[in-house]
């Protein structure tokens, strides 16, 4: 029975994917193979040395403490893609506030009083205020080209904008359902000044903080729009309130309020919508779920942040399989190899991918590793977790 520590309430329809019969899981519970959580905050939380996986019912992993999880040998699971036509919705509706000054034209509407007459004397005399301009024909460019990206992009061809796009670590498969309608910008500079309006659908890191910061603000087109669904820190808020007030920028829409943005004209901060819908909560708990139940039952790994993908398919000869991860240093392979090999196990299949400083290995073995060999491959120096399924 695997137990499943749970720090959000999370879909029903993913907590389904966790089978009772399997599974135990509970917002309370002693000694879990595994966390799941959408937006709890697990930095400065210390958590059981049982705990072999973390999935995030979301995309951002910002709230999980990635680096110190990576140095103990557990994988972070998080849902890409799965809320991003939620996110993509939300981006078109803001490109379309921002544009038609929809959000000051509701509150004017909505301040009116008097008789009927009176109500509409005053809405055709002060409408002329809020007159704003159409996107099509209109140039949006797209920093990140991944799932939410992709689908933005190929959205606003469908609206009749021009779009270039943006993206040095693009996949295939994003390449794939991008519109070949969609320009290729050289660079977050070229692309900036060619712009009427951005969207934003990178991850926050050290690349990316402050990532429209006032020089490139600067390139950008007179009356241009931001609009940033990923996380606060890509824009540099005090350069955004300076150009809006200089006439520079038109509007900046974002998911994240702040008392810098509070209250300023052009801003328009919505709290935190990009990924609230039932079905992308839904989406993204039933892929990490799986995810979570792959990695338990099988050691497979799929969509963690911080180490490699590794799948490898059982065979009816495999009697168990050994799931190592590790540092990316030379040699790992050679010495659990070794240590399989002093134990007179025959490797079915073997598998060893790395990502960065850390990598995973999966053996299929033709017979039972026993337990002084399992401790003997754990003391290895550079293994930082393995367990035998």
């Amino acid at each position: 029975m695997f137990k499943v520590l749970t720090y959000n309430n999370i879909s029903t329809a993913g907590l389904e994917r966790l089978p009772r019969d399997k599974y135990e899981v509970a917002s309370e519970i002693q000694h879990p193979d595994a966390i799941l959580l959408r937006s709890f905050k697990l930095h400065g939380v210390a958590i059981a040395d049982s705990v072999l996986c973390v999935g995030r019912a979301g995309a951002g992993v910002n709230n999980i403490p990635v680096g110190d999880y990576s140095k103990k040998g557990i994988p972070v699971f998080n849902a890409p893609g799965a809320n991003s036509n939620a996110v993509t919705e939300l981006t078109v509706a803001a490109l379309l506030l921002a544009s038609r000054h929809i959000c000051e034209a509701w509150a004017f509407a909505n301040s009116q009083s008097g008789t009927d007459e009176e109500i509409n004397t005053a809405v055709e005399k002060g409408k002329a205020g809020f007159a704003g301009t159409e996107l099509s024909g209109k140039t949006l460019g797209v920093i990140g080209l991944g799932a939410i990206g992709v689908k933005v992009a190929n959205a606003a061809i469908a609206l009749g904008m021009r779009v270039v796009g943006f993206d040095p670590s693009m996949t295939i498969d994003s390449a794939w359902q991008l519109s070949r309608a969609v320009e290729k910008a050289q660079g977050v500079d070229d692309l900036l000044g060619q712009s009427d309006y951005v969207s934003l659908h990178v991850p926050l890191n050290d690349h990316t903080r402050n990532l429209i910061n006032p020089s490139r603000i600067g390139l950008l087109r007179k009356g241009a729009v931001v609009v940033n669904f990923s996380r606060a820190g890509i824009v540099d808020e005090d350069a955004v309130i300076a150009a809006l007030e200089a006439g520079k920028l038109r509007g900046y829409v974002c998911d994240f309020p702040s008392n810098k943005l509070l209250g300023k004209k052009g801003v328009i901060l919505l709290p935190h919508l990009g990924a609230s819908t039932e079905e992308a909560e839904d989406n993204c708990a039933v892929m990490v779920a799986e995810q979570i139940r792959d990695y338990l039952e099988n050691g497979s790994i799929r969509n963690a942040v911080n180490f490699p993908e590794v799948v490898v398919p059982r065979t009816d000869d495999t009697v168990a399989r050994l799931c190592v991860a590790n540092a990316n240093v030379p040699n790992m392979v050679s010495q659990i190899s070794s240590a399989l090999g002093e134990a007179n196990l025959n490797i079915i299949d073997l598998l060893n991918k790395s990502r960065g400083e850390y990598a995973y290995t999966l053996v299929d073995l033709g017979d039972q590793v026993p337990a002084e060999t399992l401790v003997k491959i754990r003391t290895i120096n550079g293994v930082l977790s393995a367990r035998v399924i």
